[in-house]
């Protein structure tokens, strides 16, 4: 399966509003633990999920934006730090 199949696969199978292992996604894919992994960091380069102790969840969209705002506008006066909003140090 292409690199992209498989993003798509496992962003789909991420609940909305909700977290889920690694291993329950991975089973629910049908995917060895590399190719999960592989697909994970993807998404998470690409601003569309998060991984936490618990789990990976699906970013929403205002988190999307801003995290990708923060990743490409290195200007802004604000940025992430472990899912914090704050001021950027000068």
């Amino acid at each position: 399966m292409k690199p992209e199949d498989v993003d798509w696969l496992v962003y789909h199978r991420i609940p909305e509003n909700a977290v889920i292992t690694e291993k329950e996604l991975r089973e629910s894919c049908g995917l060895d633990a590399a190719d999960l992994t592989g697909s994970l960091a993807r998404l998470e380069r690409s601003c569309l999920i998060e991984r936490c102790e618990e789990g990976v969840r699906m970013l929403n969209i205002g988190e999307a934006l801003i995290r990708n705002q923060c990743k490409y506008e290195p200007d802004l006066p604000y940025t992430i730090e472990n899912g914090v909003i704050k001021a950027r140090k000068n």
